[in-house]
């Protein structure tokens, strides 16, 4: 195994302890990683920019900040991706649009970006997502099809389905995605890593989503203990976003380590008949769940009140996407999806009326929750019921589905409630494409979401996909 590809396969715990050590350093990281992106991306279309010149300056300031003893944080040295819907400086962030003018001044951070660069962190570019992170897929008519690392004829999922790719396949160990509907869960679910939709305002949100407080920032990673040490540095207040947050209890790191024993866990395999999900998926979940109970989990199988929402979502969701394109002239909506010119029709037709009868809808699903959770500890789905299916796509071929709702029934609910809620890999199906489980807790409660993905790491439950992944492009 070449140094190259030991270096892709770390996580960043191990890329830290590495430069700790001195066995290699983060110019060394860096190259390996970009080298990885430039590999990948032919086959996959994980990015939209890559910035080696400014990865590898940081690289060398990280380098020569480690040689001192003097770590700027945490992440000195590890390479990340970001979204191409955050703000990155230096770099244009268009959003999947070519409708966005990629000329500008790009001088600011978003709020998660600019803990990153204090920390030390370097930045490989930006990664690929569908315009404006409307739907539940990465292809957009700016950047084309964003394809599954363990299938390039399959979707990676979306709207974060760079992210998700550009970790699978070892271009970074660490990504940040957002997530309005499940746009870090699906794709985290589809390419076999892991992912967090943290409690909303947990990790502060600047400039304002137009979907509003649907959207969330969160850590796409290959394992819940680098999600821990990504939101330790990301998860503070920032004063640009009115809605963040105050500081965390206490370091999501340190909480990992307190296990399972004796945690109730309430286990929904379809919504109470719901969702059909495949046999695999249904499989693989129900197995690890019962490795949760042989951990010292009481288990009970059991469904929230939670009738399915769709409506109010795409009453929110379809608002939000006729907000954020309300300013576009004639030329530049030629130039858009033609699923997102669809729904901000529909968005634009809705009333204040609709939207607030949306908002009730909402705060009574929050409410069921909450009382859900004074039984439960943790709710326990499958993260999607399906595995990827072809790419260029927004539903799969014959499921009858009109949108990306129709299959995404598990995640999109756990954004209006705002609750924390994660994907982890627990398996495969016959076709050797990942599947992902779902943790959901009550509001604040990102830490025990956390704790909880960690004890199925430890107990070899959930594996990191990207060693196997790393066989596209090869």
């Amino acid at each position: 195994m070449t140094q190259l590809t030991q270096l892709t396969e770390l996580t960043a715990a191990g890329l830290i302890e590495g430069y700790r050590t001195g066995e290699f350093s983060p110019v060394e990281a860096t190259r390996a990683a970009l080298e990885r992106a430039e590999e990948i991306q032919p086959e996959v279309n994980a990015f939209v920019r890559l910035t080696p010149e400014d990865a590898l300056a940081r690289a060398h300031e990280s380098e020569e900040r480690r040689r001192r003893g003097e770590p700027a944080g945490p992440l000195d040295g590890v390479p990340v991706t970001v979204k191409d819907i955050l703000l990155l400086r230096g770099a244009p962030t268009l959003r999947g649009s070519k409708a966005v003018p990629e000329q500008g001044r790009w001088d600011e951070d978003a709020p998660s970006v600019a803990r990153l660069r204090e920390s030390g962190a370097v930045f490989l570019g930006k990664t690929t997502t569908p315009e404006f992170g409307w739907k539940g897929v990465t292809d957009s008519p700016l950047s084309g099809v964003t394809r599954n690392p363990y299938d390039p004829t399959r979707t990676a999922g979306g709207s974060s389905g760079g992210s998700a790719a550009a970790v699978a396949l070892g271009a970074g160990p660490l990504s940040l995605g957002t997530d309005g509907g499940g746009s870090v869960r699906i794709p985290a679910s589809f390419c076999g890593i892991f992912a967090l939709k943290p409690t909303y305002g947990r990790v502060p949100l600047y400039p304002a989503s137009a979907f509003g407080t649907l959207a969330h920032v969160g850590p796409m990673t290959r394992d819940a203990a680098d999600a821990a040490l990504l939101m330790d540095v990301i998860g503070v207040p920032d004063a640009r976003d009115w809605s963040a947050l105050g500081p965390a209890p206490g370091s999501f790191t340190a909480a990992l380590a307190g296990g399972v024993h004796g945690l109730r866990v309430a286990y929904s395999p379809t919504l109470g008949g719901q969702v059909a999900v495949r046999p695999a998926v249904a499989a693989a979940v129900r197995q690890a769940v019962e490795r949760l109970a042989d951990m010292g989990a009481y288990v009970t199988e059991t469904d929230p009140d939670l009738t399915e929402p769709v409506d109010a979502f795409h009453t929110l969701w379809f608002s939000g996407a006729a907000r954020v394109t309300q300013h576009f002239g004639p030329h530049q909506r030629e130039l858009m999806d033609p699923g997102l010119r669809e729904i901000c029709a529909f968005g634009a037709r809705y009333s204040a009326l609709d939207y607030l009868a949306a908002v009730d809808v909402r705060m009574d699903l929050g409410r069921r929750m909450g009382l859900f959770h004074e039984s439960y500890d943790l709710l326990v789905t499958p993260t999607l019921p399906i595995t990827a299916f072809e790419a260029g796509a927004e539903v799969p071929k014959g499921s009858g589905h009109r949108g990306w709702t129709g299959w995404t029934p598990f995640t999109y609910p756990f954004n209006m409630t705002q609750q924390p809620a994660a994907s982890v890999p627990v398996g495969a199906d016959g076709d050797g494409l990942p599947i992902g489980l779902q943790l959901v807790a009550a509001r604040h409660r990102d830490d025990l979401v956390l704790r909880v993905a960690h004890a199925l790491y430890e107990a070899g439950v959930a594996t990191p996909a990207h060693a196997g992944a790393q066989r596209a492009g090869e």
